[in-house]
């Protein structure tokens, strides 16, 4: 019976799994996913996963998400009802200040377990699905931009036709140039975006940014700190093409600032900004009613966390953008699930087994674990 089902056992794997290559960004260049890997497992036999994919210059470190699941959770964890998922996530919140990619890997492993013992996938948890595929954006990011051509031209023939170009790492030439290469080899079959990961200054920015609204991007997100939104909410209003708040928007909180002082057109949601599956549904209902968009963005993930995103993507009524699941398929070298991430033809197809939907391999978590807190 599900209701004897308990929380025996908890493990924390540290993985380190190298990239194809480098990915810069308007706030530091990135080679590799470093994830804490959260296993949970029931007396009866049923093992969650979360991931917690933290950036230490965006959310925080790896270090402070596997101490975060181990040390101050396990100890509230272990002998629970995997099912009381409520219960354990205001628990989390009461325990721990912050660290939101850590509450992020709890919640998908408990629901994970839960959509395991009622046959139902996540989606259907939190929710409902709307929709089976969601189109896959990739991000243009590699400071060989020769390399990044052939990757692009690469994931178009598989069927990809958004991207988004990693803008503000390098002098604003090298991005007009970038810009104006991709919109005249693909024309207007492709959607161009542009994210400067908090790149610019905010004086400056208004008048680097409408050089490439001629471009005709899709957005513009994140120009300016993260702190800066007052900055964001002018930029806003003074450009044509639609902007997105990533680093400025994590919770429901910011949510409501942002919509009450129309920071943004768009808002990203990532489960590891919001801390979990729930809360990032939070952000979008509020972003709903306050007439603002939302877009599928992500961390450095592994397929765990991906999956936990495509449900979310999945359950959110009106997503028009797209999501960014791209990095198991074409910037990992090796993922850590037993079968490809469900990437085809340009879609991400949202997993429709229980749970999760997707398995880990043990033998690929072995060989990229660097630490095991258990």
């Amino acid at each position: 019976m599900t209701h004897a089902q308990r929380i025996k056992d908890i493990r924390v794997h540290v993985v380190d799994i190298p990239a194809k290559t480098v990915h810069s960004h308007g706030s530091g260049d990135v080679g590799g996913i470093n994830s804490a890997i959260l296993e949970i497992v029931t007396d009866g036999g049923v093992t969650g996963w979360g991931e917690a994919s933290p950036w230490p210059v965006f959310t925080g470190t790896v270090e402070a998400s596997a101490a975060a699941l181990h040390v101050h959770l396990r100890p509230h964890l272990i002998g629970g009802n995997p099912l009381h998922v409520d219960k354990h996530m205001t628990m989390a919140d009461k325990v721990i200040v912050g660290c939101p990619e850590a509450k992020a890997a709890l919640e998908t492993a408990l629901l994970d377990i839960v959509g395991q013992l009622a046959g139902l996938p996540i989606v259907e948890l939190v929710g409902g699905r709307h929709r089976d595929t969601i189109p896959m954006s990739f991000s243009v990011a590699n400071p060989d931009f020769d390399a990044d051509l052939e990757d692009v031209a690469r994931l178009y023939e598989d069927g990809v036709r958004l991207f988004k170009l990693k803008t503000g790492f390098g002098e604003h030439a090298f991005d007009v140039m970038r810009l104006d290469k991709l919109r005249n080899l693909y024309g207007d079959t492709v959607s161009l975006r542009i994210d400067y990961n908090q790149g610019l200054r905010a004086y400056d920015a208004i008048r680097t940014l409408r050089d490439l609204e001629a471009f005709r991007p899709a957005f513009i997100e994140q120009p300016v700190k993260m702190h800066e939104r007052a900055a964001l909410a002018e930029i806003t209003r003074a450009l044509d093409t639609p902007v997105m708040a990533d680093e400025s928007v994590f919770n429901p909180r910011e949510a409501m600032a942002g919509v009450e002082m129309r920071m943004a057109d768009i808002f990203a949601l990532k489960i590891m900004k919001s801390g979990g599956i729930r809360r990032a549904l939070e952000v979008a209902s509020i972003a709903r009613v306050g007439g603002i968009d939302v877009y599928g963005g992500c961390m450095f993930e592994t397929g765990i966390a991906h999956a936990a995103g495509t449900h979310l993507m999945a359950a959110i009524p009106d997503l028009h953008l797209g999501c960014e699941f791209y990095m198991p398929t074409y910037y990992m070298r090796e993922d850590i699930l037993t079968e490809p991430f469900p990437v085809r033809g340009g879609q991400v197809h949202v997993p429709t087994s229980p749970g999760l939907g997707v398995a880990v391999d043990p033998g690929k978590l072995a060989k990229y674990r660097t630490e095991l807190w258990q």
